[in-house]
């Protein structure tokens, strides 16, 4: 049966953890604020130049450019989004859960795989199954645009070159503080009804533009941005994904230590108790004796 001094060691110990808890709950609410501000801006952008890209892919053909032209999906890209640290509750664990899901269902297909996120590309140095062609860490702990840029360039050369035929990408949505969603989206080919569901209504308008360049030099930069944009917004969307699960999960912690602590606290006094019983009984049952 543990002591009195045990239980408080234990007691001190759950305390010292719940003001980590406490304290790093405060970090990820501040960091997800600026991360929340980030994907929020991203998003009309991304919306109005998937618009722009739909109404220019569907009024061109194939040949047009090397990222609109369709082949039969033999070799595929996976871009995988995680977190780089831990301690985020479930957030990690289902991009890598889902990641290998979909490894698994293209597994009659060569199957290539780029991780985005200290945490997936962790997890796939453990496997030898597939192929990783990029590895990108830090990505989402600050989203700039160089690094989305950076990716797209590589991608698209993928495509280009006729390395791959199709490139999926999987990140959390954010869009509560206690709600994440899981998904997965297809960049390339860029095809118009995809673009139009990504899209949304914004998309469905039908609005036709005139463009003052070349058709030629018009696509090789607006195409290109496009699947930089797409990047991005996963990248932002993946971080603020990431502290809200952290912040919750933070949060969690702490209730759960505060509950420990009073159950400790009232197991510890049950202790004292007996032991005060015990002594009294010892002192009436001596006294008891002598006389």
């Amino acid at each position: 049966m543990p002591t009195q001094l045990d239980i408080k060691r234990r007691i001190r110990s759950v305390k010292n953890t719940q003001q980590i808890t406490r304290a790093m709950k405060f970090v990820a609410a501040a960091r997800l604020r600026r991360a929340q501000e980030k994907a929020f801006s991203a998003r009309p952008y991304t919306r109005a130049l998937t618009r722009v890209v739909r109404s220019a892919a569907m009024r061109v053909p194939e040949t047009a450019h090397p990222l609109l032209q369709r082949r039969p999906e033999q070799r595929i890209l996976l871009l995988a989004v995680s977190g780089e640290r831990g301690l985020a509750g479930a957030f990690n664990s289902n991009v890598i859960r889902r990641t290998f899901e979909f490894l698994r269902e293209k597994s009659g297909d060569k199957v290539q795989l780029m991780t985005l996120g200290r945490k997936v590309r962790d997890a796939m140095r453990k496997q030898e199954r597939w192929s990783v062609v990029g590895e990108y860490v830090d990505v989402t702990t600050r989203v700039e645009a160089a690094r989305a840029a950076e990716i797209a360039r590589k991608v698209t050369g993928l495509y280009e070159a006729g390395d791959i035929d199709a490139a999926y990408i999987i990140f959390n949505e954010f869009k509560s503080v206690l709600a994440q969603i899981l998904t997965v989206e297809k960049l390339l080919p860029i095809e118009p009804q995809d673009v139009a569901a990504n899209g949304g209504d914004m998309g469905a308008s039908g609005v036709d533009y005139l463009y003052e360049d070349p058709p030629a030099e018009l696509f090789s930069r607006l195409f290109p941005r496009y699947v930089e944009a797409q990047i991005f917004r996963a990248l932002a969307e993946s971080a603020a994904s990431e502290h809200a699960a952290r912040m919750t999960a933070m949060e969690s912690a702490t209730h759960n230590a505060g509950e420990l602590i009073d159950k400790l606290t009232l197991y510890m006094n049950k202790v004292r108790q007996a032991a005060i019983t015990k002594e009294i009984i010892e002192v009436v049952s001596g006294a008891a004796s002598a006389g």
